[in-house]
């Protein structure tokens, strides 16, 4: 019986310092990066926090992008965005590493063969 309470209070403060030293990455980040044909793009994140959930936008020069599947856990952030390309849906799969006031990406193309790194910064 103890040892299950032991558990218990050990499994609920592990819960609350994870989410309470998640990264705060409310707000706007920016980012200008090569993608894998040679080109040079940016984009504006717009990221709301609550928990764990993160929503938001993307924009770039081809429109605005609601983030899927937002999901902060300590400084890692994950979430889907999916753009449309003459009439075909394409699924962009963002994981990022938050360090103070930058965020590196490794963006994923969904059908797995095409990837890039991309650094976010906070908009001051």
């Amino acid at each position: 019986m103890r040892i299950s309470r032991l558990l218990g209070g050990f499994a609920l403060f592990v819960l609350v310092f994870a989410t309470v030293w998640a990264a705060d990455v409310s707000g706007k980040w920016i980012s200008e990066f090569t993608t894998p044909d040679g080109s040079t793009r940016q984009s504006t994140f717009t990221f709301e926090v609550s928990g764990e959930t993160v929503t938001g936008t993307v924009a770039s020069t081809r429109g605005e992008n609601k983030i899927e599947e937002g999901k902060i856990v300590g400084d890692d952030l994950s979430f889907n965005v999916t753009r449309n390309f003459g009439g075909n849906d394409m699924k962009f799969v963002y994981k990022g590493k938050v360090a103070g006031d930058e965020i590196k990406f490794a963006v994923t193309v969904a059908d797995g063969e095409r990837t890039f790194e991309m650094t976010a910064k906070r908009a001051k």
